[in-house]
């Protein structure tokens, strides 16, 4: 992650969306979390962070109205905890100018708390290493670790053990977000693990040694879930399919489905084209490897 400074007063940091290659639901706890076997890497779609050090307390301000501004925000939460491990008591303005859309499987409130904690830590000098970042992005949320390493990475447990994926090629993604919001707890609770598939499909044992294949490997056992409430979601992978897509996928607990396109003009015309003949969100970006 780079992080601009035009100030000494102030940080400006991309915090970027994720997508899951694949998500199999392996278990579930007896707290009530479920375990995870997921690929996920992060994609060039970004919030904009801006980091204001000349104030007092910790705030924050979104440009979205669904994103909380108070001590709920993920990112203010982050500040929160930073500076209690620190063990001082500082202030940070936080300003979120919102790009990944709120609530669609993207993860950009997980990745706005890690890219305040990395910057965060950047700024007091590295008092805390990676592992210890993990730590504190874990009791914020399953995805903030990820975020803390930012490389594709083979999630397991809840979502925050992880292991670094070196088997990705560069892909172009075009994504479909239906301008609705998804509650994650609600796709979870709705989830009858005795139809989940995608376990069997990918072995996450050996995964590592596999190079990644859009046409095998594309799973998310969440989807039946989501598509039972929202049919958008078939019709939206048919779309770019349709449109020359190697492969189609709802990401997370949805609802934002992705098309992965190897060929830089397919998916360039086939963002043109949805573009102009949707009233849905239309993203195009590349894989961050």
């Amino acid at each position: 992650m780079e992080i601009t400074r035009t100030q000494s007063n102030y940080s400006h940091i991309p915090s970027p969306a994720k997508i899951n290659l694949f998500l199999a639901v392996t278990g579930k706890r007896h707290d009530g979390y479920h375990t995870l076997c997921t690929l996920m890497c992060c994609i060039s779609l970004y919030d904009k962070i801006s980091l204001n050090f000349n104030v007092e307390k910790i705030s924050v301000s979104c440009s979205h109205e669904n994103v909380p501004e108070d001590e709920t925000n993920l990112a203010c939460r982050a500040a929160t905890i930073f500076f209690k491990k620190l063990g001082k008591q500082e202030g940070v303005g936080i300003s979120i100018e919102k790009n990944i859309p709120v609530g669609g499987g993207l993860g950009g409130g997980s990745s706005n708390a890690a890219s305040v904690l990395l910057s965060l830590n950047q700024r007091y000098g590295m008092p805390f290493s990676e592992k210890e970042l993990m730590a504190m992005g874990l009791s914020l949320g399953a995805d903030v670790p990820f975020f803390i390493v930012g490389k594709p990475s083979i999630a397991t447990g809840i979502g925050e053990k992880l292991e670094k994926y070196d088997h990705l090629e560069p892909q172009h993604i075009l994504l479909i977000n239906p301008r609705i919001n998804i509650s994650t707890a609600e796709v979870y609770k709705n989830l009858n693990l005795r139809l989940t598939k995608c376990e069997k499909k990918i072995k996450c044992t050996l995964f590592n040694k596999i190079l990644f294949n859009a046409e095998e490997h594309l799973c998310n056992d969440l989807e039946t879930v989501t598509v039972s409430m929202h049919p958008f979601i078939n019709k939206a992978k048919k779309s770019l399919i349709d449109l020359g897509a190697r492969g189609s996928l709802m990401s997370g607990s949805g609802p934002t489905v992705f098309g992965l396109f190897s060929d830089s003009d397919k998916a360039e015309k086939a963002h043109s084209f949805l573009s102009h003949n949707s009233n849905d969100q239309i993203f195009i970006a590349d894989i961050i490897i």
